[in-house]
């Protein structure tokens, strides 16, 4: 196999492990996830993704990785009518029934900062390209292709479009940000993808770079999973 081959292979075996994958959005569930990925948004692109902009040597990769960070942290005009991504998930949560107040003053929970202390020494520690592949990993899970059933059709964004709807009664209008992630991360993983493929071949880093995603998608599976424990303790503790 060629190295996206085998990165592919990577993704699909975690997105059929993840737990936070199969769990169906209970409202404990998504107000955990609400008040944890808009922290985890503004974290990871304020701070690990441009770590690897600044270690990578070519310009206009260093561009793309910056501006697809500045669509997520100040104004996505081309998906999200220029609105920041972590705004769109504030609105989703008062969608739901939660206030503004609520979603602000929440704290990262314990497996959220073990992923960010995780994350920040793959992203600056690491050679440039096992960085792109943090930054662009788990951004797989939302293009068609991985896991099984619907997922595998319409990827994880799609998923909790419909399962959100179902959930919580919501129109098309208050689930902008699984649109917005449905098609923002097809662009911006496509991207990270075939820059890996590329350069993993050319500096002779293919193992390198497939290991820098099973490493990384670990992370992201104590992060996700993570928010499914401490929504309900419960069910972790049995």
């Amino acid at each position: 196999m060629d190295v996206l081959e085998r990165l592919d292979e990577v993704v699909d075996e975690y997105v059929k492990a993840n737990r936070f994958y199969a769990a169906y959005p209970t409202p404990e569930i998504a107000k955990m996830w609400i008040k944890q990925h808009r922290l985890n948004t503004r974290i990871r692109n304020s701070v690990m993704k441009l770590a690897v902009a600044t270690n990578c040597p070519h310009w206009d990769i260093r561009m793309k990785i910056i501006g697809a960070s500045a669509e997520e942290l100040i104004a996505d005009h081309e998906h999200g009518e220029g609105k920041a991504h972590w705004q769109i998930i504030e609105e989703l949560g008062v969608s739901i029934g939660m206030t503004i107040e609520e979603i602000r003053a929440a704290e990262p929970i314990r497996t959220t900062r073990i992923a960010w202390l995780a994350w920040e020494t793959l992203t600056r520690n690491r050679h440039w390209l096992e960085g792109l592949v943090a930054n662009t990993c788990a951004e797989r899970a939302n293009v068609p292709g991985y896991g099984t059933g619907l997922f595998r059709e319409v990827g994880h964004s799609g998923v909790r479009r419909v399962q959100y709807a179902e959930a919580f009664g919501l129109r098309d209008d208050q689930l902008a940000f699984f649109k917005v992630h449905s098609i923002a991360d097809v662009e911006h993983s496509n991207l990270g993808w075939q820059t890996v493929g590329k350069y993993a071949k050319e500096l002779k880093m293919e193992d390198q770079v497939v290991e820098a995603c099973r490493v990384n998608l670990d992370v992201w599976k104590l992060y996700w999973e993570g928010i499914v424990d401490a929504a309900h303790p419960e069910r972790a503790a049995a």
